[in-house]
């Protein structure tokens, strides 16, 4: 077990800065700060998601991703860390697949809705596309296992399925986008 937390406050980022998981200081502002922190950010989003009533299958699959998004931000967090296995994005994949399989084909896009728990869903999903593109960004410039960037890829469109899943489950139904609307 690492390090408890015995004082939250520590007064170190006053100026400016955190601490890394490898001891180093960098900008609270830097790439790598805000690809952890938006990971972070989308493992709350998916809390909120476990705050609704969802069906068992998605609870468990949930909670095993949140443990999995915590360990991804261990990752960013120290640089040269590896926590994210290519394993891990095939059974993010799998899942996806069984989830998806009995879904009737998309002939239309959806819209974020379908119920509390579908629309938080949909919420997580586009803070995992942020965490993604935030992944991208600290690529560019700092060294960072592709396997994280797969994982928030497939991740995201996991949580548009499971959105799917659980807009059907709750009785709301998908919301979807009327491309031949009028406008009053």
């Amino acid at each position: 077990m690492g390090n408890r937390l015995s004082k939250i406050y520590t007064r170190t980022g006053d100026d400016g800065s955190t601490g890394l998981g490898d001891g180093s200081r960098t900008g609270k502002d830097s790439a790598r700060v805000a690809a952890y922190g938006t990971v972070d950010e989308a493992n709350s989003c998916i809390g909120m998601v476990l705050a609704c009533d969802i069906p068992d299958d998605v609870r468990d699959l949930l909670t095993a991703v949140q443990h999995q998004m915590f360990d991804l931000g261990g990752e960013l967090c120290i640089p040269g860390h590896a926590a994210i296995t290519a394993e891990d994005v095939e059974r993010l994949e799998a899942r996806l697949d069984a989830f998806n399989e009995p879904l009737p084909p998309l002939k239309d896009f959806i819209l974020p809705g379908g119920g509390e728990a579908a629309s938080r869903c949909h919420v997580a999903r586009t803070v995992v596309r942020r965490a993604e593109r935030e992944a991208v960004a600290l690529a560019r410039i700092e060294t960072v296992r592709p396997e994280a960037v797969r994982y928030l890829n497939r991740l995201s469109d996991l949580l548009f399925v499971l959105a799917r899943v659980l807009a059907r489950a709750s009785g709301h139904g998908e919301v979807l986008w009327d491309h031949d609307r009028r406008t009053a």
